[in-house]
């Protein structure tokens, strides 16, 4: 975040406010979310958020506050439904992928995921020996980040469900065709997403747009990231309806064994600087 409110600096004149979330927030409140951070998220422009987590805050007690959860509130306070991961190799990377030079060479796409809905925000529980997480979407939320994509698109749009098995991606696969017909100069492929997480390492050059639900699109965009040579390198930005501000973040985690060595490489953090200034402000 230090060097990144510097570039901001360089590029002209921005007010910061800054605040705490995840961890640190913990630290200070015992939660890790406030109220009044929230409240000052929704009165900015724009959210550039740093890292949250950290293995001294890990836990398996269902009652301790966990970092993450600031995040999933700061995303649910400010309506934040479309999360949007671009991948595209550095050129001077496409050593450092575990995948050969030449299957990823070329690759330029965009995750789109739906950020608010599905298993993190349904019904869960456990009692004794059986526990339950519950997937539910309804068809305006299928909707409305369908649109996101195809107006982000270029070539084409891949949509990613399970239909085969699951009636929320059955449901998703109606309503992602509907607007896709809506959008018929943009071409629109399903694809099951075990079979999806396979052709993403066998021909990434052929993506555009990736439109999965939101557990799905936590799975495949760490997997493609990988095209990258690290986790480390992803810029994001999470955006809503556009009456209220966007959340713009590193995909990656805090790195807390070189924290404060001022070793951590900034190049995500800098997209996501990008991505404040093109979706955000």
């Amino acid at each position: 975040m230090a060097v990144a409110t510097q570039v901001l600096a360089e590029l002209g004149e921005f007010e910061f406010d800054e605040r705490l979330v995840g961890g640190a927030a913990i630290d200070a409140h015992g939660t890790p979310l406030t109220d009044e951070v929230l409240d000052a998220c929704r009165d900015a422009d724009a959210v550039l958020l740093a890292a949250v987590g950290g293995p001294k805050w890990d836990s398996t007690d269902p009652g301790a506050p966990r970092p993450e959860q600031g995040l999933l509130g700061l995303r649910q306070g400010l309506g934040l439904f479309a999360n949007l991961r671009p991948v595209r190799p550095s050129p001077a990377l496409l050593d450092a992928s575990p995948l050969k030079r030449d299957r990823i060479e070329g690759t330029d796409l965009l995750v789109v995921r739906e950020l608010t809905g599905g298993i993190y925000f349904g019904d869960s529980g456990l009692d004794g020996d059986t526990a339950h997480d519950t997937c539910v979407y309804s068809e305006p939320e299928v909707e409305r980040i369908a649109d996101v994509a195809f107006r982000l698109a270029r070539r084409k749009v891949t949509s990613v469900d399970k239909a085969n098995v699951l009636e929320t991606s059955r449901l998703w696969r109606k309503v992602v065709t509907r607007v896709g017909e809506q959008n018929g100069g943009t071409p629109l492929e399903h694809l099951l997403v075990d079979n999806a997480a396979m052709q993403l390492v066998s021909r990434p050059a052929e993506f555009d747009v990736i439109l999965t639900e939101n557990l799905f699109g936590d799975i495949l965009s760490d997997e493609a990231a990988m095209l990258t040579g690290s986790l480390g390198m992803l810029p994001s930005a999470s955006l809503g309806d556009g009456s209220g501000p966007g959340l713009f973040e590193p995909v990656h985690g805090s790195a807390p064994d070189i924290a404060g060595t001022g070793t951590a490489n900034p190049l995500a953090m800098f997209g996501s600087v990008a991505m404040m200034l093109r979706h955000g402000l």
